[in-house]
């Protein structure tokens, strides 16, 4: 047994375990069980060494594998890679007791977990996820997505995944871009549940972002039970799961008007300065916590701007997220640090003067 695994127990519409640590490959093809005999091994092309290290020990353990790569980044969030895995998965005759495993970040995770959810109408899958965004949030909890020309994950389902196996030792070469958009992530939780990760972060910028020490750890794992707590007590989305999305609304707006060529972390954080904008201006939110957005995200190096210009394309954006229900606009708020609360049906006028607080 690896004695530097701590494992993290979630709860969905099943019961599933993620493993946070270093060195676990091997712990792959145990948390798939002795029943699972094929595995399709999704992956992004740049990744075909690390690939074919977990294929290796996939078929150490018994297991036949289906090598799957796919485009990398949001380019692999599209149906024309589904259509080639249900091929695939059709040819080799892949039984409900069969598996799909991801190794990637969370366009990776994303695709996979939709894959497994619809191939006879659902079989198991693992995620090895790769980048710090995909450790912390896209992993966890079950959704996948899908994304189609009019918007970001407007197709997708809820799958748990059998396990997450969340090596941190896959983050030794991740680009400094891509850990700061996981960070995205870990400031949203931090404001929305968990003050104490915005405090480690600010007693200790430094050794917060090194991925090796253990305040980094510490961060990581808090991240990984907010987001378990809150979708242990939401799976569907139907309430306080909603919280998670704090950030999102022009987050998801900025994403589809870059083409997706920002990442998701950066766009968030940008998102989360504006809400905090909102809650300020709506009576909801104190200045220093507003203030505290900016002053921690840069810190890290995330940005907290947007072009002024761009603000009618992110309007038209905004109404077809999918937090926009029934054509009235949801944003999550803060009522207060660590109280995250949902403000309905915004007026323009009141949209675009926060916006006009961020806008550069």
């Amino acid at each position: 047994m690896n004695e530097h695994i701590k494992r993290i127990a979630a709860k969905g519409e099943t019961d599933y375990e993620i493993l946070l640590g270093r060195g676990l490959l091997d712990e792959v093809a145990t948390s798939l069980g002795n029943s699972v005999r094929k595995i399709l091994l999704v992956y992004p092309e740049p990744l075909e060494i690390s690939a074919q290290a977990l294929a290796d020990s996939l078929s150490a353990a018994g297991k036949a594998v289906w090598q799957f790569p796919v485009a990398d980044g949001d380019s692999a969030k599209a149906d024309r890679w589904l259509t080639i895995a249900w091929s695939s998965l059709g040819q080799a005759e892949f039984s409900r007791s069969d598996a799909v495993v991801s190794l990637g970040g969370g366009s990776t995770t994303d695709l996979a977990g939709f894959i497994a959810a619809t191939w006879l109408r659902g079989i198991k899958v693992v995620h090895v996820p790769t980048t710090l965004l995909a450790i912390v949030d896209a992993s966890i909890g079950g959704k996948t997505g899908i994304n189609t020309q009019e918007g970001k994950n407007l197709v997708g389902a809820f799958h748990d995944p059998r396990a997450v196996i969340a090596d941190l030792d896959t983050l030794e070469t991740l680009p400094k871009v891509e850990l700061g958009s996981g960070f995205g992530e870990i400031v949203k939780c931090g404001f929305i549940k968990d003050p104490m990760i915005l405090n480690l972060i600010e007693e200790n910028v430094s050794e917060a972002t090194d991925i090796r020490s253990d305040r980094f750890f510490e961060l990581v794992s808090r991240t990984i039970q907010v987001k378990v707590d809150t979708v242990g007590a939401d799976f569907k989305e139907s309430g306080t799961r909603e919280f998670l999305n704090y950030g999102h609304t022009l987050g998801h707006s900025i994403e589809l008007a870059e083409h997706y060529k920002m990442k998701h972390g950066h766009a968030v954080s940008i998102g989360m300065c504006f809400v905090a904008e909102l809650s300020r201006s709506t009576g909801r939110l104190d200045d220093a916590t507003a203030d505290r957005h900016k002053e921690i995200l840069r810190l890290i190096g995330l940005p907290t701007s947007y072009p002024k210009v761009k603000w009618s394309a992110l309007y038209a954006g905004m109404q077809i997220d999918k937090k926009s229900r029934g054509g009235i606009l949801r944003f999550v708020v803060l009522d207060g640090l660590a109280k995250p609360a949902v403000l309905e049906a915004p007026t323009e006028e009141l949209l675009f003067a926060a916006f006009q607080e961020i806008a550069e």
